[in-house]
């Protein structure tokens, strides 16, 4: 069942060092079935008080697939470019399955 990563990604230092992060997240995305469906963009907010960052939206095949991902060597090397360089929310979500017709 498809997954998604989504976080709310918030600037709060070096933007050269998230930069290079987001140079160099795509391979690590590649392995795994990965894809950016949102990676910023403008937005409306709609209902509530929130004022969010960079939304992003990663789809996976699975949760497993998308766990891996997380885990793997090659995205834990780079993800303390953006650790400590953004105030960062992520959730992995599963996806629901189709109607069927």
């Amino acid at each position: 069942m498809t997954a998604y990563v989504i976080a709310d990604v918030q600037l709060t230092g070096d933007a050269e060092e998230v930069e290079q992060y987001r140079a160099n997240v795509l391979v690590t995305l590649e392995p795994y079935g990965g894809r950016f469906l949102v990676r910023g963009g403008e937005f409306q907010v709609l209902e509530g008080d929130w004022q969010p960052g960079r939304i992003v939206v990663v789809e996976f095949p699975s949760v497993e697939a998308a766990q891996a991902w997380n885990d793997s060597a090659a995205y834990q090397e780079i993800a303390p470019l953006r650790i400590r360089n953004t105030d960062s929310k992520r959730l992995l979500v599963e996806g629901t399955p189709g109607e069927a017709n």
